[in-house]
């Protein structure tokens, strides 16, 4: 009986059709493993969901500045000028010195007369009349004296604040006080008035009652 040994440190020196068939198709296996890891990687990067977007910053703090600057505005705005409230006239008293110029100096018959009737001489000696009445109404009932002390033609300064109702700035204005200026009048002021009292029923509006002669 013949006994047979086989030398497994052997290499086959030659390919056959079995192991050339066998190489071949573990190239195709390995391909087709190699495909289909690509095709799933392609299809996992197409179902990745998006990436959520940054949730937006609560608008408290951009509130909170605009809250700021609006109070910071309300400071620095400056307070609304004082409403001027116009005081409504007293048309008696004005009615009741009307009177009395005319009772004293017909003054109302000197102002309605048509003065191109007569001379310069005529004219005269009538205004010396009623400035001799009028005078006489004015110290009879009113008390004057100068808004300013100082004399007419002196150089005066107005500072800051001064007096508007008091003294009125007039020539080139330009700047504001102080202001130096001339005094080109002193101005008047009543400090104490003294109307005559009126009857009840008297009618002010009657300036000089009509005359009748019997």
């Amino acid at each position: 009986m013949t006994n047979y040994t086989i030398d497994l440190s052997l290499q086959p020196t030659t390919f056959d059709l079995w192991h050339v068939c066998l190489a071949g198709s573990l190239a195709v296996l390995a391909l087709i493993l190699i495909l289909v890891l690509l095709s799933v990687l392609l299809a996992e990067r197409r179902h990745k969901p998006p990436e959520p977007a940054p949730s937006p910053k609560p608008l408290e703090p951009v509130i909170k500045i605009v809250e700021k600057i609006v109070e910071v505005e309300k400071i620095v705005q400056l307070p609304a000028p004082e409403p001027v409230v116009l005081k409504e006239p007293t048309p008696d008293a004005a009615l009741q010195l009307l009177s009395l110029l005319q009772k004293e100096a017909r003054f109302i018959d000197f102002i309605q007369e048509n003065m191109t009737a007569f001379s310069d001489a005529d004219i005269g000696a009538a205004a010396r009349i009623v400035h001799g009445g009028c005078s006489k109404v004015i110290k009879e009932h009113f008390t004057l004296s100068p808004v300013s002390l100082d004399q007419e033609g002196s150089r005066v300064t107005l500072n800051k604040g001064f007096d508007a109702s008091r003294f009125r700035l007039t020539g080139k204005i330009v700047g504001e006080a102080p202001f130096n200026g001339i005094l080109v009048h002193k101005g008047w002021q009543v400090t104490e008035l003294n109307l005559p009292k009126l009857t009840e029923g008297h009618n002010p509006n009657i300036i000089a009652a009509a005359e009748v002669e019997l």
